[in-house]
């Protein structure tokens, strides 16, 4: 095992050509299999059930049926943004028409049915970016270590993409086939502090509040995950809005109120039964891990990021953080009782977890890899400010908080059939 995580995996086909990665092309990375598509005019919940379906984060957005033509993506942040709309908690930014969204939201409750193409917008996410197949590999390194998440791959001559590359899709390919870049294999064995990447600045959220809290944090914030905490900052869990999907059931609004420890083990219960096995992912690393072990673990785990931490920290006297009154979840067929709120020692894994004191993501990584290679990315905090949604205005606040108060989760749970999906 230790093996496996200091070093990356001899590639499949035994062929250890050592290779200048700067100059292959693009198209070799995409697996030219049908990519699936939506259009302006598909109903929301088929785009989010042809997320689940695929296991996509994202999925590009033609004009019509009939033109192929690509205009931007779909991805969970949309997701999360729409449902918070639908709660009456999103929150425009200033040069927003905010009638606009009243509109949609009101629409939304009350069961119609709503296209992509005023979904689209809602998450704040990269501009859609293009590359040609013939494109060379280090074309891309440098936009996604620059702090864009994804670019679509379009047929060479022409505006037909035939796949999408993700920062993590990215980090894979260089994982399984690092033995053939030695640029890149020299700087695996190094640490994460030797080597000077992750941030300090991290945002996480603590066990007991709110899912809803949780998607309005990563939605505000322009984050698409969050490390959740106990009362001593030590890490339990993880929650991203690819988990948004395990909240698009009318079945299962109560999950919105009950807590994050809560959540939590509903989502690992969730891997289970799919998995067919119990799922503990890790999602920390410590400031002496390898880069390998990162990444091996960011590959494992098809996460964009690994909380840095340090030794747990011992309980103390201090007061914890002030509880809200929790709702359970919806219990399973034939289940005699509703589950008590998660404690986090109940939660599978959450005791492995240190004191959070940093993050470390795919785009540190491919921005390193950029850099080393003699590469200019730009600075990715650049991208993530801009994907940082702006403080809206008081008025704004006020109007929404005033709709907040009028929407009853019964009677959401009643008419929110536009955003029904199967999982």
């Amino acid at each position: 095992m230790a093996d496996v995580l200091t070093s990356p995996p001899l590639p499949r086909n035994d062929n250890h050509t050592v290779r200048d990665w700067r100059t292959i092309p693009v198209g070799e990375l995409v697996d030219h299999t049908n990519l699936p598509f939506v259009d302006l005019d598909t109903p929301v919940e088929t785009a989010c059930q042809k997320l689940i379906d695929h296991g996509l984060a994202s999925i590009p957005i033609r004009s019509s049926a009939q033109d192929g033509t690509i205009c931007g993506t779909v991805d969970y942040t949309d997701l999360n943004a729409f449902l918070l709309l639908i709660m009456g908690l999103y929150q425009p930014d200033e040069d927003e028409d905010l009638s606009s969204f009243e509109h949609l939201a009101m629409k939304a409750r009350a069961g119609g049915s709503i296209p992509v193409k005023l979904v689209k917008d809602l998450g704040k996410k990269d501009p859609f970016i293009t590359v040609s197949e013939s494109d060379a590999l280090s074309k891309i390194v440098e936009l996604l270590g620059s702090g864009v998440h994804r670019v679509a791959v379009v047929k060479e001559g022409t505006s037909t993409v035939i796949g999408m590359i993700s920062q993590l899709k990215l980090i894979k390919y260089f994982w399984e086939h690092g033995r053939c870049f030695p640029s890149i294999e020299a700087l695996y064995s190094s640490s994460l502090r030797d080597l000077g990447i992750g941030t300090t600045s991290v945002v996480s959220i603590n066990g007991d509040k709110r899912v809803l809290d949780a998607l309005e944090l990563m939605n505000s914030e322009g984050v698409s995950s969050l490390a959740v905490v106990d009362n001593h900052l030590n890490v339990v869990g993880n929650i991203s809005v690819a988990d948004v999907k395990y909240l698009t059931r009318s079945s299962s609004v109560p999950l919105l109120k009950a807590t994050c420890f809560h959540f939590l083990t509903v989502i690992l219960t969730d891997r289970g039964l799919h998995d067919g096995k119990d799922s503990y992912p890790v999602f920390h690393v410590n400031p002496y891990s390898s880069l390998a072990q990162t990444v091996a673990k960011l590959v494992a785990t098809q996460s964009h990021r690994m909380w840095i931490v340090e030794s747990p920290s011992p309980a103390s006297s201090a007061p914890p953080t002030p509880k809200i009154a929790p709702a359970v979840a919806i219990p399973p067929p034939g289940a005699a009782s509703p589950p008590t709120t998660a404690l986090p020692s109940s939660i599978p894994g959450g005791g492995l977890g240190g004191r959070l004191t940093g993050v470390v993501s795919l785009t540190d990584i491919l921005h390193l890899f950029a850099r080393s290679a003699g590469l200019t990315p730009t600075d990715p905090n650049d991208a993530r400010s801009q994907r940082r949604r702006r403080s809206s205005s008081s008025s704004m606040r006020a109007s929404f908080d005033q709709s907040r108060g009028s929407i009853d989760l019964r009677e959401l749970r009643e008419h929110r059939g536009s955003f029904e999906i199967r999982r």
